[in-house]
């Protein structure tokens, strides 16, 4: 069967038809410098396995590779983790299918799981770091229905997605309703920083959590607002 369905069941009612990787190669060379930015950040509404993701993370984590580890260069495994996190936070994903919403996990962890050890000269993937991964690719990567923006079982709860600003190596996270994200322009306000007086939406976090050590992000407790 075609490595592009899973099912004609899941087709049928679903439509669920994965994306062939030289269609995606395709499009995301339309905005390959965004890809190569470790912090830009990118949402697959529709994410399934996770084609698109994988490669947005691969072409990241290519960029870290050659940045930091070049063969004269000594290996700076602290910063190298760092922003592999970092590029971790940045890819968002959202799937109605649950079993495709853990396979789309498991793909992006394996990525990292091979690509560290080459990058760091042999370390593992592992204790608080490995931690600190699964814990953001479980808050990223959501079971949800990116159309009614809410799960798509009876209890219909939001789909909340979290924000990692990174200042150092401490992380600021912030918790947003899709729904708050995506509302429309008629509902913003002026913007003190728009030169030109455009309006502006700037969303209210829902959540927010202090300052935290980037290895110490699976630890925290919300303050909900």
């Amino acid at each position: 069967m075609s490595d592009q369905i899973k099912s004609r069941k899941r087709v049928s009612e679903h439509g669920e038809v994965f994306t062939a990787q030289r269609e995606v190669d395709a499009m995301l060379d339309l905005v390959k410098p965004e890809t190569e930015r470790i912090d830009s950040r990118f949402l697959e509404p529709a994410c399934g396995t996770g084609n698109f993701l994988v490669s947005i993370l691969e072409r990241k984590l290519d960029v870290i590779y050659r940045t930091r580890t070049a063969p004269s260069r000594h290996v700076d495994v602290a910063m190298v983790s760092q922003e592999m996190v970092q590029a971790v936070t940045s890819i968002y994903g959202i799937e109605i299918l649950e079993d495709n919403v853990a396979e789309c996990r498991e793909r992006l962890y394996g990525i990292l799981l091979d690509w560290y050890p080459r990058a760091t000269q042999g370390k593992g993937l592992d204790g608080e770091l490995a931690q600190t991964v699964r814990y953001v690719l479980g808050r990223n990567i959501l079971w949800g229905d990116a159309l009614t923006l809410c799960t798509p079982d009876d209890a219909k709860r939001p789909i909340i997605f979290s924000e990692w600003g990174f200042i150092g190596r401490s992380v600021k996270r912030r918790d947003f309703t899709l729904d708050m994200l995506l509302r429309p322009r008629t509902m913003a306000g002026p913007s003190l920083f728009d030169e030109l007086g455009d309006d502006v939406f700037i969303p209210e976090p829902c959540a927010e959590y202090p300052l935290v050590d980037y290895l110490k992000i699976y630890t925290q407790d919300a303050t909900t607002k």
